[in-house]
């Protein structure tokens, strides 16, 4: 089950969110369904992710999904979005998922950032912050 759920943004900025959680469910959708080509046509080759492990270029992100999916279920909530120039915006999250391993259950807050392109949005940038369990 996938789910995303927004975070109600006023004028143009609904717009903006609401294309930005396609993007982001995409990449979700990609770990779901170990889809390394639909993760890759994601990410800009520059990506760059901020993980509790370290740091991730585009190719370690795609290549978690060598052996197909790393996550089974996820939902996204509390979504907002901040807009950073005319071609960049910043999307923050909290993600709910379960990787279907014992360790059961996470959380995590996400921040993406996103880059208007003449193809579309790319992402760009990365950074998850675990979720404590006060959140």
């Amino acid at each position: 089950m996938t789910q995303a759920q927004d975070t109600k943004a006023p004028g143009p900025d609904h717009r903006l969110l609401a294309d930005l959680r396609l993007c982001e469910s995409a990449v979700w959708d990609a770990l779901v369904q170990g889809n390394q080509h639909a993760d890759s046509a994601a990410l800009a080759d520059s990506f760059l992710g901020v993980y509790s492990d370290g740091f991730s270029g585009k190719t370690e992100h795609v290549q978690q999904l060598a052996n197909g999916p790393v996550v089974q279920t996820y939902a996204l909530s509390g979504m907002r979005v901040l807009p950073v120039g005319g071609n960049h915006a910043l999307l923050a999250y909290r993600a709910d998922f379960d990787r279907g391993g014992p360790e059961g259950p996470e959380a995590m807050y996400v921040s993406s950032i996103w880059q208007r392109t003449d193809d579309g949005w790319i992402n760009i940038f990365s950074q998850d912050t675990p979720a404590t369990a006060q959140t």
